[in-house]
């Protein structure tokens, strides 16, 4: 059994997916308690509706708990993986919806609000993110922020910035890459 201190700021993410492939419901309770705050806002963000943002939270944890064997270290950290599950799963919904997102909706800002008010590691983090953000590019980081806080598809991206999709496709890429050199 890993031991899995949610309060520890080296706490290991990937000992937790791998965990929960092996069946361990202590590891989905680490994580969901360690960031399950920040993923309810990731997909309120993007769905601008705390209840459905809720069930999205619920079925994502549902399908990481299923598919935490399909995990692989290569192709990024298991908390890069956790969030990206979750925002597939609230982009899905949005899609499927075929809702409009809001840019002013009262909910969101709240969940903005609940967000900063969180202290310790996730304002570090926070800080460390803003800080690597401001060193791009200003077309990658407005692509990055519309992509990964709005909620834009590369196609929404395209035609907001009444700019080619393999560009902005070219900018997402490499702003990521800018930022992961900058966070490591």
């Amino acid at each position: 059994m890993t031991d899995l201190n949610v309060n520890d700021e080296a706490f290991d993410y990937e000992a937790a997916v791998i965990a929960c492939a092996r069946g361990e419901t202590f590891a989905l309770e680490a994580l969901y308690a360690r960031d399950g705050r920040w993923l309810l806002g990731v997909a309120n963000r993007i769905l601008r509706d705390r209840a459905l943002a809720e069930d999205v939270l619920q079925d994502a944890f549902v399908q990481i708990w299923q598919k935490a064997h399909t995990f692989d270290r290569n192709l990024g950290s298991a908390r890069g993986w956790i969030y990206t599950v979750v925002r597939h799963r609230a982009l899905s919904v949005a899609r499927g919806k075929g809702r409009e997102i809001g840019m002013d909706d009262p909910e969101s800002l709240r969940a903005e609000e609940d967000i900063a008010r969180y202290p310790g590691q996730r304002q570090d983090d926070a800080a460390d993110i803003d800080k690597c953000l401001e060193h791009l590019a200003t077309e990658r980081r407005e692509t990055i922020l519309l992509a990964f806080l709005d909620g834009y598809s590369h196609e929404q991206i395209a035609q907001t910035l009444k700019t080619p999709l393999g560009t902005i496709k070219s900018w997402i890429r490499r702003g990521l890459a800018s930022l992961k050199e900058c966070l490591s």
